[in-house]
């Protein structure tokens, strides 16, 4: 039987409270919803939706590698916007990290998120 693996990086924020950046069990990887936070600061990227939306993809991208897997890879992504009104711009950048072979893909808007982020994006991805 597999044992759960936790899955920590330099490259991503570290975790807000009782909980892993992201999980692998098997040859999958469950990823927690990433906001636009630099790592290095833990605040969110200035400039608003597209910002934090690139923000938050990367550090999506940036887990998925620390688990050894991809973009390219991704199954699934939820994306959880404060404004519905605003997923045309985050679609917009959305779009540059994922060019084809498109992952399945929910967006809801929530009352809010963590630090008062625009957007959080968390994927279920496999490891090749």
């Amino acid at each position: 039987m597999s044992k759960k693996r936790i899955i920590t990086s330099d490259k991503a924020p570290k975790a807000l409270g009782p909980y892993s950046v992201a999980n692998v069990m098997g040859n999958l990887v469950f990823t927690a919803g990433q906001l636009g936070l630099d790592p290095n600061t833990n605040e969110l990227t200035p400039g608003g939706i597209e910002s934090e939306t690139r923000q938050a993809l990367t550090n999506v991208k940036n887990v998925l590698e620390a688990a050894g897997s991809s973009l390219e890879n991704v199954l699934k992504t939820t994306v959880f916007l404060k404004d519905m009104g605003e997923f045309s711009r985050m679609n917009a950048v959305y779009a540059e990290f994922f060019k084809e072979n498109f992952p399945a893909r929910s967006a809801v808007q929530v009352a809010a998120l963590p630090k008062g982020g625009a957007v959080e994006i968390e994927t279920i991805a496999f490891i090749a």
